[in-house]
Order: C-alpha cells, then sequence, then structure tokens
C-alpha cells in the first residue's frame, strides 16, 4: 500500500499546477491535483496496465515539467552533492528520476483517489518550502498520514519530497544510496541507476 501512496505523491501535484499555481493555496492544488488524476486514469487503466511504456509516457508527460527533479536529487545525494562534477549531477537527476518512475509507475493504477483527505492548510506559503498533510484511508478503515513537501521555485509550486506515516522518500533514498556510495564510489551508483533505467545496457 506504500508503494502506491508514493506513486501517487509523485505526480499528483504535477497534474494540477496551471502557470499561476502560486495563486492557489497549496492545498487547494493538491486537492485539484487528486480530482485530475482521477480523471486522467478513467478508463485507461487496463490499456496503461498492459503497455509499460504507454504508462511511463503517460507519467512522464505531466510529471518531468512539475515535479523538481534536481531539487529532490541535490537533496537525495546530500554532501556528495556538492562533491559532483556537472555531468555527474545531470546524469544522477536523470538516472534518479526514472528509477522513480519506473519502481512506482505500477501503484498509479491500483490507486483510489477517493481514499485521499486533504487537510486544512496550516503551513507558510510564503516561504522557499511548505508541507501540505494529507491522510489515506485503507482497506481496514484505518488512515495514514501523508505529507507533500512542496519548493516554489520560479513562483511555482513543485513537489520534491512525500513522507509516509512520518517517513520521507528522500530520506530513505538517501540513506541506501549513501551506504552504497561509500562501498563503491557515486560514479558507480549512478551508472547502476542509469542501468536499472534502461539508459545504458549493463556490461
Amino acid at each position: 500500500m506504500h508503494r502506491i501512496v508514493i506513486a501517487t505523491a509523485l505526480i499528483c501535484l504535477a497534474l494540477a499546477l496551471p502557470n499561476n499555481a502560486r495563486a492557489a493555496s497549496p492545498s487547494e492544488v493538491i486537492q485539484e491535483a487528486v480530482d485530475l488524476l482521477a480523471e486522467g486514469l478513467e478508463g485507461r487503466k487496463e490499456e496503461l496496465a498492459a503497455d509499460k511504456d504507454a504508462l511511463y509516457a503517460f507519467i512522464d508527460g505531466i510529471l518531468m515539467p512539475r515535479f523538481d527533479r534536481r531539487f529532490a536529487a541535490g537533496a537525495v545525494l546530500g554532501k556528495h552533492w556538492r562533491k559532483a562534477s556537472d555531468e555527474q549531477k545531470e546524469r544522477f537527476v536523470e538516472a534518479f528520476y526514472l528509477t522513480l518512475l519506473h519502481r512506482y509507475a505500477d501503484g498509479i493504477l491500483e490507486f483510489d483517489t477517493n481514499r485521499v483527505e486533504i487537510l486544512p492548510y496550516k503551513g507558510d506559503a510564503e516561504k522557499r518550502t511548505t508541507e501540505v498533510k494529507t491522510r489515506v484511508r485503507l482497506d481496514d478503515g484505518s488512515n495514514i498520514p501523508v505529507h507533500y513537501t512542496l519548493v516554489n521555485r520560479d513562483d511555482e509550486w513543485r513537489m520534491f519530497d512525500v513522507k509516509i506515516e512520518g517517513v520521507s522518500y528522500v530520506v530513505n533514498y538517501r540513506k541506501e544510496l549513501e551506504s552504497e556510495i561509500r562501498s563503491s564510489s557515486l560514479e558507480r551508483v549512478i551508472r547502476r541507476l542509469e542501468t536499472d533505467a534502461g539508459m545504458i545496457t549493463s556490461e
């Protein structure tokens, strides 16, 4: 279930960020995203489930312009981002983004947007980053908190992190990759992600 929630979190904001996104409150952006996600998938779930390339293209078309890939990648790499070359940064941004897209794409097809409740916004929309809190109803009737973190860049809100029950996907990936980088190198990690994402063939 957490995979499904993360999958929806990674694209739901992307569906609803118009050019004047700053004019809407962050919670209104989330609500519109949930509504548009439901509309976009209506009648297409079987088609997309049978065609991975079409599913990836569907998600990429709405996510790429609005998910802050570079900000998220920098947050995940942490101290290693500052040490990376410009080429490594660009490669990591692309490989990490495609890895997320491929890993969580199927979860989009399983998610029921009627389970999402947007909580009253209590953040500060004047700051560079803000958080929108929601909760998602599970099959057993219980609710789990899902919090979206957005960054304001060029007067547009873009998502870069999601926390499920207090656990951040950025922090999780940072820990995972930190361990891998320490045992090998940043270059090897980037090449592994590029291979996993189908950007290069394994040797």
